[in-house]
């Protein structure tokens, strides 16, 4: 490719190429629980400008294009809650979903003090439970959300890799 992907932090000048890139990744989710109501295909640019606001949004650049991103917030309790994490599809299977895992891991561990990370995949997604597992998550339990039996996992913040 010739450039080199690059993650910081989202700005609002983000907001409109995350969100799409957002429904693009999220649709193969909606194919395979046959289910196109998500939240992440539903989601308007009001609501994500305000979740921006509130909440540690990185974003991963190659040149101007964003082609992935990632979100976290911290409860009260010290656990971070990591979600959406988004690569497009071209750039898929070369390490930058790590990356972008390792780096929002480390940000809300520094800047949020969070003591563990917890995140959610579908029961039905085994390259992200694959991810996960790999980035040394462990499965804690399941949830559900409309008709998608997710599966939570968590690991404690100690356990950290610096971000690439």
């Amino acid at each position: 490719m010739g450039m080199s992907v690059t993650i910081s932090a989202a700005t609002e000048q983000d907001a409109e190429q995350i969100l799409k890139l957002q429904y693009l990744c999220f649709q193969r989710e909606a194919e395979l629980y046959g289910d196109y109501g998500i939240e992440p295909l539903t989601q308007t640019l009001d609501d994500f400008r305000a979740e921006l606001a509130r909440c540690c949004v990185l974003v991963a650049r190659l040149g101007e294009e964003v082609v992935g991103s990632v979100r976290g917030t911290v409860d009260d309790d010290g656990t971070a809650r990591i979600g959406k994490l988004i690569v497009h599809p071209r750039l898929q299977r070369h390490g930058l979903g790590g990356r972008l895992l390792a780096a929002v891991e480390d940000r809300l561990a520094q800047e949020w003090a969070a003591k563990r990370y917890h995140l959610v995949a579908g029961d039905k997604s085994e390259g992200n439970l694959r991810l996960y597992r790999k980035n040394g998550y462990a499965p804690v339990g399941t949830e559900n959300d409309r008709r998608v039996t997710l599966i939570a996992l968590e690991k404690e913040a100690t356990t950290y890799a610096t971000s690439a």
